[in-house]
């Protein structure tokens, strides 16, 4: 089965019914589904999860069961750029709880949560496989080390 990419120029509801058409029929879509969802939405809103579980013939019940069991989905708007800092061993040892409080400050949010005006969401991560570069983080596919929390707001300020 190959991924559906709903064409740019359609509404949402026109792009999800796109994802429905291309996986209708197909035996375990479900993960697709709430993915090309997603990527349409930037999220899983309550009525989208409905439609999908009617579309799907499931149970809410299910559909829902199946996002909030893995963390690739979310149920909440996230930020235009995501924030994970790393707190891992190595990271931890050179002061990655310091990043992480200071950038929490700095937002006004805490771990999980995005900012009112959706520009960040930050996360804390067990490791991002850079332990060379401790303390670190990744925003969005950029990865910052050796961090200091002076470095932060000129950082941040990269990211619009």
């Amino acid at each position: 089965m190959t991924a559906c990419s709903a064409s740019p120029d359609l509404t949402q509801e026109e792009a999800m019914q796109e994802v429905f058409d291309h996986y209708r029929g197909f035996d375990g879509a479900i993960i697709p589904v709430l993915q090309e969802a997603q990527n349409i939405y930037g999220y899983l809103p309550k009525e989208v999860l409905d439609k999908i579980a009617k579309e799907l013939k499931m149970p809410f019940s299910k559909v829902f069961g199946i996002v909030t069991f893995y963390a690739q989905f979310h149920l909440k708007p996230r930020g235009r750029n995501i924030i994970r800092v790393c707190l891992g061993t190595a990271c931890h040892v050179r002061g990655g709880s310091k990043i992480f409080a200071s950038i929490k400050d700095q937002l006004g949010v805490g771990d999980g949560e995005t900012t009112e005006d959706l520009r960040f969401t930050l996360e804390t991560v067990a490791c991002i496989g850079a332990c060379g570069l401790s303390p670190c983080l990744m925003v969005n596919e950029d990865t910052h080390g050796r961090l200091q929390a002076k470095d932060l707001p000129a950082k941040l300020a990269q990211y619009q």
